[in-house]
């Protein structure tokens, strides 16, 4: 059976792990959280040689999708996600750019598909289901796969850490019950990749991380 192939592309200012997810037999695949950089992330996937379906986004934060439309554009895919709930964010990345003092560049997304708690998505030709994981922003999205046991949880839970919740629209109890509602019981022997940093395992941070334990 082939597995996914994945390769971390670091973006933006804030170092935002634009992640490809891809099947190593087909080369076919996704682009997760374009936040910004499009060149190198094109550069990425024509070293990879990875044939990418769609545009998949956690969430509305500008370091996750300030580049999407635009790459969008290059690639004539679809943006897939987040939740609805998040409009608002994805219409303001200008604003965010404004506010960091970014340079020019980065757009207003607007999704060809949002994302519900129980959609899937396809990544790879393996089904990932969609959890709707509010808290860091109110519209993240997580996707997992029961049957690789692996998870990209975005800004939700890092090793060691947990997703930033002084944002607007961040919330510490709604992120804390996120967590263990729907993020814990993916099982401990889930690995993960998230949006910033290493990844780790669902158990090890169960374990170790100070924010749970």
């Amino acid at each position: 059976m082939s597995q996914l192939s994945i390769q971390i592309v670091p973006v933006t200012p804030f170092q935002q792990n634009c992640t490809l997810v891809f099947n190593s037999s087909d080369r076919r695949g996704v682009v997760i959280d374009p936040g910004g950089d499009v060149d190198r992330i094109e550069q990425a996937i024509e070293q990879t040689g990875i044939v990418v379906e769609e545009i998949l986004i956690t969430h509305g934060h500008i370091d996750h999708v300030g580049g999407a439309m635009a790459l969008k554009a290059n690639l004539g895919v679809d943006i897939v996600g987040p939740h609805k709930a998040d409009e608002m964010l994805c219409g303001g990345i200008e604003d965010q750019a404004k506010m960091f003092g970014l340079d020019e560049g980065y757009e207003n997304l607007v999704p060809d598909r949002w994302l519900d708690d129980g959609d899937t998505v396809t990544i790879g030709g393996y089904t990932f289901g969609v959890l709707h994981c509010p808290g860091h922003a109110p519209g993240h999205v997580v996707f997992h796969s029961a049957e690789l046991r692996f998870a990209h949880l975005g800004d939700v839970l890092f090793r060691g850490s947990i997703g930033r919740t002084d944002l607007p629209g961040g919330d510490h109890a709604t992120l804390i019950r996120s967590i263990k509602e729907k993020v814990l019981p993916l099982g401990d022997e889930t690995s993960f990749i998230c949006g910033h940093g290493p990844g780790g395992t669902i158990g090890q941070e169960r374990e170790t991380n100070p924010f749970l334990v």
